[in-house]
């Protein structure tokens, strides 16, 4: 079968417009995502989210496909399942088998790594058939990655951004200019930090559907966005493309395939005709027409031959050529201009494990005077063996710089591994030397420990203690919970060694002990102990809970025979 192009032709103003009724008519079922509010129902002349830089985007704002679905609903075969391969329905709702089965795959991963996030997979869809006309009508091997490359035009400032290469042509072919590259186009800075394996096969590849689709789902979720939310929506579909005629094209699109969709073979799916810049960007490969030809005449070797021009009757005056002015070198973009990077006040980056690092990384991007260079992009990578993260789960934060020359890397999320790591910033696009913020996360701790009751505990010989010893822990006056404890039975107060008579507990053989470690408290701060026993001896004694931070509290245990 072969691939069908995009039936309905939208361009110029008329796109917007009927982007913008689209939404609107879609929006009024109320489908989870776009509601029906003025957030949800995008007009030509809204404003793209203002916490959404337009140089910070995972395409680089490139040129994208503006058809829109049509205004009827999916109608798949009542017979046929609307995920089943080869079920009857509009052509535009049909999505190619591997590319389907990518984007549901990134869906099940996402429900389990970020859940919160509520990632649908008619969302990767959406922003597939805008970015590739689903990686060109499916055009993919078996292991999910495009047969021929997919390149946005190059991005060297002449009707779209200016960035210079990234990558070293690594992705894109290209070691002068950066272009949008694979699927779901992602611009090679983006991808080095939010590519992801998304079919086991070892390697990151903006080529392999499987690859961009989870790369896309972990970039639409970052930041703690949920996905079920109109405005989080909005923030996560401006943050890919900063556009709000994109925006409105993706909405249009997600709740089109809500509404049913149905598996057709690769490289049969229905292709898009209409580009944002009307198919001037260069992008490879995309739509051809027929290249029109000078008229020729067949040659006798079955070529063709231009015919000869006659000579003119007369020969012109000579004049000499006209004066051209070479044209001017464009001007250096902000990226260019950056001779180093400086800390911009960064304090002391020490944090609790579990618990969010109260300073935040600053640094400055400066020219060779001195001089603060706004609107460039700062990477900061998480260094060494830890599981801190930023806010949003990433190891890796791409900041453009303010006004004053400053990028503020997400808060830092101390994971549970204590000891020192590194956050790395350097220049996305220019190499400068990089700077390195040494950070520390510490064992989890308490400062103050009491029981929960003050009830005696005493025991006759040989008994078992009718209560059990439960304590709470806090850390200047909050719930310490996830901290390190010991329990011991010692000699004295003042001889902490561990006792070899009075109460002990039991293992898991049965045996006794007097010591146990690797105890933790729970998230109340709570910390209850096991059963304790005492064996014929007689005597007050002593029980020390000692806690990472410096917490301990002293019990006393009372073994004495019961009165006559």
């Amino acid at each position: 079968m072969a691939a069908q192009f995009g039936r309905r032709v939208v361009k110029g103003a008329a796109t917007t417009a009927v982007a913008a009724l689209a939404v609107a008519a879609l929006s009024a079922s109320q489908a989870p995502g776009v509601t029906d509010t003025p957030q949800g129902r995008q007009n030509a002349n809204s404003q793209p989210s203002p916490d959404v830089n337009a140089d910070d985007s995972a395409t680089g704002n490139s040129p994208y496909y503006t058809d829109l679905p049509p205004l009827n609903s999916p109608t798949p075969s009542p017979s046929a399942s609307s995920d089943a391969p080869g079920a009857a329905g509009n052509a535009e709702a049909g999505i190619p088998a591997t590319v389907l089965d990518a984007y549901k795959k990134a869906e099940t991963s996402l429900a389990g790594s970020k859940p919160g996030c509520n990632l649908p997979w008619q969302l990767l869809a959406a922003i597939g058939k805008v970015e590739s006309g689903q990686a060109r009508g499916g055009n993919v091997d078996a292991n999910g990655t495009t047969i021929t490359p997919i390149l946005g035009p190059v991005l060297n400032g002449v009707g779209f951004a200016r960035i210079t290469d990234t990558d070293g042509g690594l992705y894109d072919g290209d070691t002068t200019h950066d272009r949008a590259v694979g699927p779901m186009q992602f611009i090679p800075s983006t991808w080095e930090w939010s590519g992801r394996d998304g079919n086991g096969d070892g390697k990151k590849d903006p080529n392999n559907i499987y690859d961009a689709a989870l790369a896309a789902g972990h970039y639409l979720c970052r930041f703690n966005w949920d996905l079920s939310d109109s405005a989080d929506l909005r923030r996560a579909i401006l943050s890919y493309n900063n556009s709000t005629d994109y925006l409105n094209t993706v909405l249009s699109w997600l709740e089109y395939y809500r509404k049913g969709t149905h598996e057709v073979p690769d490289g049969t799916g229905s292709l898009p005709s209409n580009r944002s810049d009307n198919g001037t960007g260069g992008a490879s490969p995309g739509p051809t027409s027929p290249a029109s030809t000078p008229p020729s005449s067949q040659s006798p070797g079955g070529g063709t031959t231009s015919p000869k021009p006659k000579p003119p009757a007369t020969t012109p005056p000579t004049t000499p050529p006209p004066t051209t002015t070479p044209p001017a070198p464009p001007s250096p973009t902000p990226t260019e201009t950056v001779d180093h990077l400086e800390d911009a006040g960064t304090g002391k980056l020490t944090a609790t494990a579990g618990d969010t690092f109260a300073e935040k990384i600053s640094a400055r991007t400066e020219t060779k005077a001195g001089k603060a260079v706004a609107k460039v992009r700062v990477r900061f990578t998480i260094t060494g063996d830890t599981d801190t993260t930023f806010t949003g789960g990433e190891s890796v934060a791409t900041v453009v710089t303010n006004a004053s020359g400053v990028a503020t890397a997400p808060a830092l999320k101390a994971g549970e591994k204590t000891g020192a790591f590194k956050v790395r910033a350097t220049v996305v696009g220019r190499t400068v030397s990089g700077l390195d913020y040494a950070a520390t996360v510490t064992a989890r701790q308490a400062d103050a420990l009491a029981r929960t009751t003050d009830t005696a505990l005493t025991c006759v010989p040989g008994a078992e203690f009718a209560d059990e010893v439960e304590v709470k822990a806090t850390y200047k006056g909050a719930v310490a919970d996830g901290v390190a404890a010991t329990a011991t039975l010692i000699k004295t107060a003042d001889d902490a060694t561990e006792n070899d008579k009075g109460p002990y507990f039991k293992d898991a053989d049965g045996k006794t002990v007097r010591t146990l470690a690797g105890l933790e408290t729970g998230k109340d701060g709570l910390l209850k102990l096991p059963k304790l026993y005492a064996d014929d001896t007689e005597g007050t004694y002593l029980l020390r809970i000692t806690t990472t931070g410096g917490a301990t509290l002293t019990v006393e245990l009372k073994v004495a025979a019961a009165a006559s």
